[in-house]
């Protein structure tokens, strides 16, 4: 009789043992399986370095007025070439020309000499009549006509001294006597 209960004790054992097998393989099978090892490198080819990263685009800055290509002048006198300038400065700075007649009343009036040589190039400016009372508009005004250049070259004269008459509104905004609108 004690070999029967031996014999059930190893009986119920093996159950427990084939059921913890079973339960083993069933949850091996649940699992997600390992990645595959990554290839190995081919040495035959050379490892190409990574590509740089791409720099930050740049800020925008304020961009200077586009210029026209260079355009020669058949003026044949100061007073001529003066409509020549005054249209290659409007084509330059069309968003500050003041649109229609002008308020009877402006900041600034300013009568300025300008010298333009043979390559369109300014080479001075005189004040004629300074707007004194606002040291700003002069310093635009000059700033305005430098950044112009190269201006029509003066093909008939070699180089030319003309004026204008600057109209300047308190908006910023202006126009040159040679293509004004008129006032009020």
């Amino acid at each position: 009789m004690t070999h029967l209960v031996h014999i059930q004790k190893l009986s119920s054992m093996a159950a427990c043992a084939l059921w913890a097998l079973f339960l083993a393989v069933w949850l091996s099978g649940c699992s997600t399986p390992a990645p595959p090892p990554p290839p190995a490198p081919n040495k035959a080819l050379p490892m190409t370095p990574p590509a740089p990263a791409k720099p930050p685009a740049p800020l925008a800055l304020p961009a200077e007025p586009v210029k026209p290509q260079l355009t020669t002048s058949n003026a044949r006198n100061a007073h001529e070439y003066r409509v020549d300038a005054a249209k290659h400065l409007y084509k330059l700075n069309g968003a500050r020309i003041f649109k229609g007649r002008m308020p009877p009343m402006l900041y600034a009036v300013g009568v300025l000499d300008i010298e333009v040589d043979k390559q369109g190039q300014v080479s001075r400016t005189y004040w004629v009549r300074a707007p004194s009372h606002a040291p700003e508009v002069m310093q635009e005004i000059e700033k305005t006509v430098r950044q112009a250049a190269p201006y029509p070259i003066p093909a008939h004269m070699g180089k030319v001294v003309y004026s204008d008459v600057w109209l300047w509104h308190k908006s910023g905004k202006f126009q040159l006597d040679t293509l004004t609108e008129g006032q009020d």
